[in-house]
């Protein structure tokens, strides 16, 4: 078995027994334990019908069933698609119809929302026995709860589960993660079991990640970040994993329980830990290497971060695309660097005018790391005719060769980690406003990256909490505009070309 597929790592790292690979606030689950329990599952799922290529939604936050039930998918060669707990029934309904879900694995709830309400209203059915639904026609059936899945079974069919998994090969299909992309339309980023473990192979090896190491990552399991560069990451070290979604008292209970050496995620959700009152007498002093600086130790943050190398990752490149070395300060010459490509990942900077390479314009890669492609997309579709991916990210490279993140090529908003699409939110608004022209942007932040920010224009008042509180039927709470503004419409600042300045009307909101 094939130590690059899912069966055959999770077999393997099962010789560390009782060692612990992921620690929860609500339970921890070792090595040996994953192993025999993802069997469990895994031989469920093949009695039920699910089998080599078989399209399972996940809808699971950081916790021992999320690690449990992908393990069990993906070692059968079923392939997992995790989804956002934030997501609304509506959102939902859209994943599942435009990645083919046949099976869905869900947990019961997930912080006081019913899950099994929001899936009986994203189906549009009753969410019980055989699934035949016109609006979801792949769709056959929906579990909640690892009990419930596992409800009547006395032991697993391990020679079943075993053939199973000796059919899998590298080249086979994972897993489909959704990214927000430039439209309204989610796309799902296809990549197969050989190119995640081989890409997070080399990802530890870069950044000394061991099976000494205990990691600290805030960062959703449902996006690439969390997936591989966390969790399965660890799995591949032979490391531990700490996940926390409790409050900030209770989250750092458990980190002086742990003892995190190393952290990685989005600093901007962890600013509440350091807001704590007790927070200054906390011992925090083993987190010695990571990006998660409000918590880190005096003598390892640093005073100027710009001074550290950032990363950058995209779901389409399967977690970080360039990096640097992170634990020391940096030359003032090369302030805010995201440093170089990680192995398995070619860049070139190019000017979008002329195709030709440049000191400044826009990021391509192409390597082992990246994306098959893009769920129901053909290649031409995602790539060039030389198989280069364009990411719309905007770069300047130096004589080092070191590079440097200039903004987007398209629109898209980054806010505490998350991507937010301004033409679904300007959809949304359009909708419920009865058509009302409105621009959503991103406004600098300190904390978060980008504030979005909703401009209706046109003087016809309208009730922002109203307007709010909709939004939220409809849209992931991070998707929906923390800022209402309204200005007439001739103060709309244009270009030459007649098209909306978006720079000047962040600045114009920034006055306001």
């Amino acid at each position: 078995m094939s130590p690059d597929t899912i069966g055959g790592l999770i077999r393997a790292q099962a010789v560390l027994g009782d060692r612990p690979l992921l620690v929860t606030d609500c339970g921890q689950i070792t090595y040996g334990e994953a192993e025999r329990r993802s069997r469990e599952i895994a031989s469920v799922l093949l009695r039920s019908g699910v089998g080599r290529g078989s399209h399972v939604a996940m809808l699971y936050d950081n916790s021992v069933e999320f690690a449990t039930c992908f393990l069990g998918i993906t070692r059968i060669g079923a392939i997992a698609l995790p989804l956002s707990t934030l997501s609304t029934a509506t959102e939902i309904r859209g994943l599942l119809r435009g990645a083919d879900v046949e099976y869905i694995l869900s947990a019961n709830n997930y912080r006081g929302r019913d899950l099994r309400e929001v899936l009986t209203a994203a189906i549009g059915a009753p969410v019980q026995g055989q699934l035949l639904s016109p609006e979801l026609p792949t769709l056959r059936k929906v579990w909640f709860g690892i009990k419930a899945l596992l409800a009547g079974t006395n032991q697993s069919d391990d020679a079943l589960v075993a053939a199973s998994e000796a059919q899998v090969c590298p080249a086979d299909t994972l897993v489909i993660v959704h990214t927000s992309g430039s439209t309204s339309a989610p796309k799902g980023v296809v990549h197969t079991h050989g190119q995640v473990i081989r890409n997070m192979r080399r990802q530890n090896t870069l950044r000394n990640y061991t099976g000494d190491d205990r990691l600290f990552s805030n960062s959703p399991f449902f996006w690439i970040g969390g997936l591989a560069y966390s969790f399965l990451a660890t799995l591949i070290a032979g490391a531990r994993l700490i996940c926390s979604g409790a409050e900030p008292k209770a989250t750092l209970d458990l980190l002086e329980e742990q003892q995190p050496t190393m952290c990685n995620g989005v600093a901007s959700t962890v600013l509440t830990l350091a807001r704590e009152p007790d927070f200054a007498e906390r011992d925090l002093s083993c987190l010695r290497r990571g990006n998660l600086y409000p918590i880190m130790p005096a003598d390892v943050r640093p005073t100027d971060p710009e001074l550290r190398c950032n990363l950058l990752g995209a779901t389409e490149t399967g977690s970080v695309s360039l990096y640097g070395a992170g634990d020391v300060d940096l030359p003032e010459n090369k302030r805010g660097t995201f440093g170089t490509p990680v192995a398995g990942i070619d860049a070139r900077v190019v000017d979008p005018a002329t195709n030709a390479d440049a000191g400044e314009g826009e990021l391509w890669v192409r390597g082992p790391n990246v994306m098959q492609g893009y769920y129901g997309r053909e290649r031409w579709q995602c790539f060039d005719g030389e198989g280069w991916f364009h990411t719309g990210d905007m770069m300047r490279v130096d004589a080092d060769g070191n590079f440097y993140f200039r903004g987007r090529s398209g629109d898209i908003i980054r806010t505490s980690g998350a991507q937010v699409s301004p033409r679904e939110v300007e959809g949304a608004i359009s909708d419920i406003t009865g058509g009302r022209l409105s621009l959503v942007i991103g406004v600098p932040d300190p904390e978060r990256g980008q504030v979005v920010t909703a401009v209706l224009v046109g003087d016809t008042a309208f009730d922002a909490d109203e307007l709010r509180t909709k939004l939220r039927q409809r849209l992931s709470p991070y998707k929906v505009p923390r800022r209402f503004i309204s200005i007439e419409e001739n103060e709309l600042p244009t270009l030459s070309s007649g098209k909306v300045d978006l720079k000047k009307l962040v600045e114009l909101v920034c006055d306001r």
